[in-house]
């Protein structure tokens, strides 16, 4: 998770990878109209968003007990509510970055519909996973490689789910 620009879509395959898994890209749930708006730089508002992320939710529940990693903003803590009430055992992993770094980021990529005109309104957006919220914080700096082998540990000094 984390706002547009912070390599959900590059570490998330990655982070895959690494763990034996298969990897969704979240943008591929999106139904056309909300591609149509945040292409035109129109913000996707809350009713935008609940399809998407009910599809992304049934893809983690088909996953549940066979793991997976999806690549989704949930920014608002409603938005994870949701992903976690479709599937329970949701663990996220924020990928977290400064404002000009994420925007120099997003500046250098090609062919992506989310612009960089949108980045203040997913900061203004964002809710930062709260302490009763399976999941770890990664910093952004660095190459790829270094961010996953990041996201890998803080997953492993997680404690294990009990029930």
């Amino acid at each position: 998770m984390g706002v547009a620009g912070t390599g959900k879509t590059t570490i998330g395959p990655l982070l895959a990878a690494r763990l034996g898994v298969p990897y969704a890209e979240g943008d591929d749930f999106h139904p056309q109209p909300n591609i149509a708006k945040m292409s035109a730089g129109v913000p996707l508002t809350d009713d935008d968003r609940w399809p998407w992320l009910d599809a992304i939710g049934s893809w983690a529940h088909a996953r549940a007990g066979l793991g997976g990693v999806v690549s989704c903003s949930a920014l608002k803590r409603s938005y994870r509510d949701r992903l976690r009430a479709a599937a329970p055992g949701v663990v996220f992993v924020h990928l977290t970055g400064d404002r000009a770094l994420i925007e120099g980021r997003m500046a250098h990529r090609r062919g992506h519909f989310m612009p960089t005109a949108l980045l203040d309104s997913q900061f203004a957006t964002l809710q930062p996973l709260a302490v009763d919220e399976a999941g770890v914080a990664v910093d952004v700096t660095g190459g790829p490689e270094e961010i996953t082998a990041r996201a890998t540990a803080a997953l492993a000094r997680l404690p294990e789910p009990t029930g």
